[in-house]
């Protein structure tokens, strides 16, 4: 057994062993890329989106050295016609740059060749010297015939941070294998994976022989990594967990054609704790992309704030050169977090959205450490603002927002009831952890400006919200009577809480009034 070529299928057969959601019919579509001009393959999706998972996939099918039958036989790539022509048919190459993580980045190339062309001696002696891997796999060809699978995994770890030299080296090597004269005749399929798709040079791919598959652009490969909703129904259904919980804390993500796509790696962590708490911290730290958020900084704050209230914001994806040193503009500084997760964006109006509660978290602690002082103290004081509320305090509620109208004055325009809103669901951030809120939503015989929903087992009141400008407190509570709001929610929770606001510009004040009614 080899170190980068024959591994055989050990790899995905624990992976069999252990909690696994079918996948396989992503072969298929790779296997129609096999000896095509489509032959070279990028998929590119944030940290724990099940990309090395479905690379040990790929490698125990193409593998020749085993025999993967009881692997696959039971998953859907068996009912499918390519299943036989290709399963372990092809000597198949791994290369996991992670794994070189101890090799200074400088040398990682010069390394890493030594090594897999030194375990393919071990397979075909006749090779001789110390030939680049790109020399070595041509004389394999030349003298056997062989034509190889290769599958890299996370392609992008030696181009991130790092200097611009060894960046242009990287996508050099990785040039003169997939872009030569006799690529073609060395590879059956080339693989790769990464969190980043390949760097453009100016408009293009720096590698425009590959069939690419983003995290924006993820065409026919869009449910094969993350989870779809019917996936994460049955996983709750057969662990006994609740989707909705599930679903508030990991979902949110927009894939192409996918409207709903959870965080595998979150779902997964609940079912065995049993919990749906944050995991997003063990898979990648805000800090690595902190200091992104002050380029442009206006507009990427004013950005981040709007999104955190729960809105979307549209972003023009195609400036981005796939690159985290070439970072000039809000609308990279918002790429750049789509591609790794922090964003979700909807390819059909280009807009992106904070994807859950779990991510949120993220953002809050980013607010916080940036030093955007008004909405850090905002943030922190939600919880309190929340409970008063509940408590029925509206003196506190006025001068909470009198406060903070002040405050928030210096980034969120407040001068009619849109902005209003928006700052006032920065004020309930907190709430965000027990209710799912809805703007505008439809109930009665209208549009409430704002219904927070409990969450699945939560003894909360459910909570309706209408805001007026220049009016008066009295004027909201009448109209959530006249319309008849709380009715569409008496479902959701014994007790409904009616909150009523007022701002008067003439003296910058609030008046509040709090009405409980049992549903």
């Amino acid at each position: 057994m080899g170190v980068f070529i024959d591994k055989g299928n050990r790899n995905f057969r624990d992976v069999r062993n252990s909690d696994f959601v079918d996948k396989s019919a992503l072969i298929n579509i790779l296997n129609k890329h096999i000896d095509t001009e489509k032959r070279f393959v990028c998929v590119s999706r944030p940290r724990r989106f099940g990309k090395t998972l479905a690379a040990k996939m790929l490698y125990a099918y193409y593998d020749r050295s085993c025999d993967s039958h009881a692997l696959f036989d039971d998953l859907e790539i068996a009912s499918l016609p390519s299943y036989e022509t290709h399963l372990n048919k092809y000597p198949t190459i791994f290369i996991d740059w992670n794994s070189f993580s101890d090799v200074d980045r400088t040398e990682v190339l010069k390394v890493a060749q030594n090594k897999i062309v030194a375990d393919l001696k071990k397979s075909y002696s006749f090779l001789q010297g110390s030939e680049s891997l790109k020399d070595a796999l041509t004389d394999i060809n030349q003298q056997t015939g062989d034509q190889f699978v290769m599958i890299i995994d996370e392609w992008d770890t030696l181009i991130r941070d790092v200097d611009e030299e060894t960046q242009d080296n990287y996508v050099n090597f990785l040039r003169s294998l997939f872009k030569s004269v006799d690529a073609n005749d060395v590879f059956h399929l080339v693989y790769m994976t990464g969190i980043l798709p390949i760097i453009k040079t100016e408009t293009q791919s720096a590698l425009n022989n590959l069939d690419e598959y983003s995290v924006v652009r993820p065409v026919k490969t869009a449910k094969y990594y993350g989870f779809t909703r019917d996936e994460v129904m049955t996983i709750c259904q057969h662990n006994g967990l609740n989707f909705e919980l599930m679903e508030h804390a990991y979902d949110g993500y927009i894939i192409g054609s996918e409207r709903h796509i959870f965080n595998p790696y979150s779902v997964m962590m609940a079912v065995e704790d049993g919990e749906y708490n944050s995991h997003w911290s063990k898979t990648a730290a805000f800090t690595t992309i902190e200091r992104y958020i002050h380029i442009d900084a206006d507009n990427v704050r004013q950005s981040i704030i709007r999104m955190l209230n729960g809105e979307s914001v549209i972003v023009k994806i195609t400036s981005f050169r796939n690159d985290m040193k070439t970072v000039n503009s809000c609308d990279d500084v918002l790429t750049l977090l789509i591609h790794l997760g922090y964003l979700s964006y909807d390819p059909e109006t280009s807009l992106a959205h904070i994807p859950n509660n779990e991510v949120a978290g993220e953002f809050e602690n980013a607010v916080s450490d940036a030093g955007w002082d008004e909405v850090s103290r905002s943030v922190a004081d939600s919880l309190e603002l929340l409970n008063r509320t509940i408590s029925l305090d509206s003196d506190y509620i006025a001068s909470a927002f009198d406060r903070y109208r002040f405050e928030a004055s210096s980034i969120l325009k407040y001068n009619d009831e849109n902005s209003m809103a928006c700052a006032i669901r920065l004020a309930y951030y907190s709430a965000a952890s027990y209710y799912k809120i809805f703007r505008e939503l439809p109930t009665g015989k209208g549009f409430a400006d704002m219904v927070f929903v409990p969450l699945h087992g939560s003894t909360r009141p459910a909570i309706v919200v209408e805001l007026k400008y220049d009016q008066s407190a009295d004027t909201a509570i009448s109209q959530i009577h006249r319309k008849n709001y709380p009715a569409s929610l008496a479902g959701f929770s014994r007790q409904i809480l009616l909150v009523a606001i007022n701002y008067d510009k003439k003296t910058s004040k609030h008046s509040v009034l709090l009405e409980s009614l049992n549903s």
